[in-house]
């Protein structure tokens, strides 16, 4: 089984110093950690690579942009395909906008609304994280891992 770590709006050093201790605890032993966007500085890549390789894209408060791509696909086991990319506009939708940006993918990760979301839709799973450290628009922080065998199954951990 893999695992991969999934963090996302990260909005360092806007809403914190550096991403909070528990990330790294809960992200141990993962093979890749996608960010899906609002890093905010890029120095939030180089303190999780420490942990595990990192594959970012850029969110609507990056201002970056030739840095990070607004999105990819990430092909994992020779069977999955994993889309990232953050979101825009109204929250209300948002996952059905993100998934008409992958066809094809078995999964798509996002990030921008700072709710966390784990739901299967027509065999596809959309997956948002929620927010590693704002509480703008939601009252916990979380992050999340997906478990990568036969399936991919995920899951939301609060900080």
């Amino acid at each position: 089984m893999r695992k991969i770590g999934v963090i996302s709006d990260t909005h360092i050093p806007v809403r914190a110093d550096k991403v909070p201790e528990r990330v790294f605890k809960i992200f141990k032993g993962v093979d890749l950690i996608l960010h899906a966007g609002d890093l905010v500085q890029l120095s939030v890549i180089r303190q999780l690579e420490k942990t595990a390789a990192v594959i970012a894209v850029k969110g609507n408060m990056d201002s970056f942009e030739s840095e990070l791509p607004e999105k990819v696909i990430i092909k994992v086991n020779d069977k999955f395909r994993i889309g990232l990319c953050h979101g825009s506009g109204d929250p209300f939708g948002l996952p059905e906008r993100v998934k008409k940006e992958f066809e094809g993918a078995d999964c798509i990760v996002f990030g921008h609304s700072h709710k966390p979301f784990n739901e299967a839709e027509e065999g596809v799973l959309l997956f948002n994280p929620g927010s590693a450290c704002d509480t703008a628009f939601t009252d916990i922080n979380c992050v999340g891992i997906l478990h990568i065998d036969e399936k991919i199954r995920g899951e939301i951990i609060k900080i």
